[in-house]
């Protein structure tokens, strides 16, 4: 019994040990959490004095919208388009090319308020006046306030605080957007992560200044939900340290850049700082959807023969037929006849009188110069030069027409050779490929998902051709197919 009642004390002690251990140690945790809470509160405070509670309470909020799975659609985008009242109308016109009233949804943000004595015109986006950017500092020497208030358009729409809002898409009232093709890229990213998603500048001197991590402005470029939720929270105190930047999309890649989310690029988003002609560049296209043009004003028509808002229209046409295949390259040979074709469908065909490979096809003709220098290099892509000699250059086809199937959802679009300018080649091979007048090419339509997959440039195959005319199937590549001339 002395045994049995000694073990009895020692068990009892050992467990009164444990209990008081127990409480002591859930006391200290509950002393550590309370400590921690409060210095987590006040270093947030600190690492953001921009920072305002309502906006954050909405951040936090805004994050958990619907799923995934739900298809982004047009509903979900706001564009925030950049305007003057004194200009809006010589440059409205390219807006109103993409804008289709009731279905897109945003505004173009201007300086003042338009004319009275003018109605609004009804196939613009609405309107609305931006705030008053004088208590901002901007010490840009050779910029313009403007980028102050341009900047702000993202934190203005924000602030309105639409229902099924993904993507800000912002943009200048210069931009031709190719809304398709934007949804389309718009899809393969998770609205409710935080991205930013645009292109840089073609000429390498405009990015060496500006920025190669900068969406450009004038390309468009989106920016998700989530990621506006705390942009407006340090945009205004943000556009206070970027002062010296030169643009709007500048100061505003410098605060993404506080933020911490890098710039996603997407080759068809393009800034087209180029002068002279824009040909080199669109017939020579990547693979990827055309999702933008920009600075046409500064350019030649891109359609000889006619305005270049007249030719922006023109070639809006295919688009409307096959916007996933608008500017798409194809390559293929006529070995009978030693003939190379070039496709950029929608909008020209280059037939070459030999075998050329495609090496040098996919490389962009230098028709244009750099933006600011009007340099003939460098560029961010490959060029060659447009030879003066007629016989070292293809004959060049532009798009005349396209008639579209519904029921087959098959394309023919009708490519007329360009005016002749100058003199021409006299050898025996080219001869018989100037008398090619008209080329027609077919295709089924391009499903969008296609953009989802690696991608790869499509093949093409001469499955006719005449004394004035020549057809051109184009196709998906086979398996172990490639353009490779014998």
């Amino acid at each position: 019994m002395k045994h049995m009642n000694g073990d009895l004390i020692k068990i009892s002690d050992i467990f009164s040990f444990f209990m008081k251990s127990f409480v002591a140690l859930c006391i200290i945790v509950s002393v550590s959490l309370v400590s921690y809470s409060a210095f987590w509160n006040h270093s947030q405070w600190h690492l953001c004095p921009d920072c305002q509670e309502q906006n954050f309470i909405a951040t936090v909020t805004k994050f958990t919208q619907g799923p995934v799975s739900n298809e982004t659609d047009i509903s979900h985008v706001l564009f925030g388009i950049g305007g003057s009242a004194k200009t809006w109308n010589t440059r409205r016109h390219y807006s109103e090319v993409w804008w289709k009233s009731n279905v897109t949804r945003g505004f173009v943000w201007l300086d003042d308020a338009p004319d009275s004595t003018i109605k609004w015109p009804e196939t613009s986006p609405p309107y609305r006046i931006s705030e008053d950017t004088a208590r901002f500092k901007y010490t840009s020497w050779y910029g313009s306030r403007s980028a102050i208030r341009i900047a702000r358009i993202v934190k203005e729409s924000y602030d309105l605080r639409l229902d099924g809002v993904r993507w800000f898409v912002l943009g200048d009232d210069d931009t031709v957007f190719f809304v398709e093709n934007l949804l389309t890229v718009l899809r393969k990213y998770d609205h409710n992560q935080m991205y930013y998603i645009g292109g840089n500048s073609e000429s390498v001197e405009q990015d060496l200044i500006h920025s190669y991590d900068m969406a450009y402005g004038g390309a468009g470029f989106a920016i998700s939900y989530p990621l506006a939720s705390e942009l407006v929270r340090v945009l205004d105190g943000c556009i206070d340290r970027y002062a010296s930047f030169y643009g709007s999309d500048q100061k505003i890649q410098g605060c993404i850049s506080e933020i911490g989310v890098p710039l996603t690029k997407e080759l068809g988003f393009h800034q087209v700082d180029l002068r002279g002609d824009a040909y080199g560049l669109l017939a020579a296209h990547p693979v990827a959807p055309l999702v933008s043009l920009h600075h046409l004003d500064y350019l030649q028509p891109i359609f000889p023969g006619l305005t270049r808002v007249g030719s922006v229209k023109k070639l809006v046409q295919p688009y409307n037929a096959d916007p996933a295949r608008i500017l798409q390259p194809s390559f293929c040979y006529d070995l009978q006849k030693n003939w190379s074709v070039s496709i950029a469908w929608g909008y020209t065909v280059q037939l070459y009188p030999k075998l050329v490979t495609s090496k040098v096809m996919e490389t962009a003709f230098r028709t244009f110069v750099s933006w600011r220098s009007w340099s003939h290099e460098p560029f961010t892509f490959n060029t060659r030069i447009m030879s003066s000699d007629p016989c070292q250059v293809p004959v060049i086809y532009f798009m005349d027409r396209v008639e579209a199937s519904n029921e087959t959802g098959q394309t023919v679009t009708r490519y007329v050779q360009a005016p002749k300018q100058g003199k021409l080649c006299e050898r025996t091979e080219y001869t018989g490929a100037m008398n090619i007048q008209n080329v027609n090419v077919s295709a089924d339509r391009l499903e969008p998902a296609i953009w989802n997959k690696a991608p790869r440039r499509q093949c093409c195959e001469i499955i006719e051709g005449g004394e004035e005319d020549l057809q051109v199937r184009v196709r998906d590549c086979q398996r172990w197919e490639s353009v490779t001339p014998p």
